[in-house]
């Protein structure tokens, strides 16, 4: 998973990478609307989180321009209680809203809702043949038993589950797994898989050769 925080608060802006990261997430962090207007055109993001209270842009103008690249959910952290404020930022494309200050597990439960919804899920518990993910509780089963992840095997299963029986090419995971600075080896996602396949099974991750790796999901 990666997300697009814009936030250009730095103690802020630093404690939500912290907590992203922390559950996975792989976080690029932009102070200013145009930089992440930019991104969004360039990379591959899962959600995006937005502070209204920008030094070079209006958020809500920010907001319609992400709107008009990108169908991402997106989040908005703002000081603005006004009803009207909300109702526009509802009508202007965002997918839901956390009030400042907010509690960090707040934040991260409504992003998992905002994800779960732009994927039409309604549970936090995501089951595919003998996988099962529980994304609140960050674990993972397979036939009955827990297994233990690191950080982006964790978020390399997530999204190849959240994309059963569909192929996702490697520079897709690459930029989903990195953010932007952090050297990436040629084969980091192959020794991903690698260790992925060894603790659940051999066949559950399919390699489409020249293309890219997907999840099936009636793997038993």
């Amino acid at each position: 998973m990666r997300a697009l925080l814009i936030e250009d608060d730095p103690l802020l802006g630093d404690g939500i990478k912290t907590a992203l990261e922390r559950e996975g997430y792989t976080v690029d962090w932009f102070m200013l609307g145009r930089e992440a207007i930019s991104a969004i055109g360039s990379e591959t993001f899962s959600v995006i989180i937005l502070d209204l209270g920008l030094p070079d842009m209006d958020g809500m103008q920010v907001l319609q321009l992400l709107r008009q690249q990108s169908t991402l959910p997106i989040l908005i952290l703002t000081a603005r209680d006004a009803m009207e404020d909300r109702i526009g930022g509802l009508d202007a494309g965002a997918d839901d809203y956390v009030l400042k200050p907010f509690n960090l597990q707040e934040l991260l439960a409504r992003l998992r809702v905002v994800m779960r919804r732009a994927e039409g899920r309604a549970s936090q518990i995501l089951t595919l043949g003998a996988l099962s993910i529980d994304e609140a509780r960050h674990a993972v089963s397979w036939r009955g038993k827990d297994v233990k992840l690191g950080r982006r095997e964790y978020a390399l299963l997530l999204e190849l589950a959240r994309h059963p029986d569909r192929v996702l090419s490697r520079p897709r995971l690459e930029n989903l797994l990195y953010g932007w600075g952090e050297e990436v080896e040629s084969n980091a996602v192959e020794v991903h898989i690698h260790h992925l396949r060894k603790k659940l099974e051999k066949h559950l991750i399919i390699n489409v050769r020249g293309i890219g790796y997907r999840l099936d999901s009636q793997a038993r």
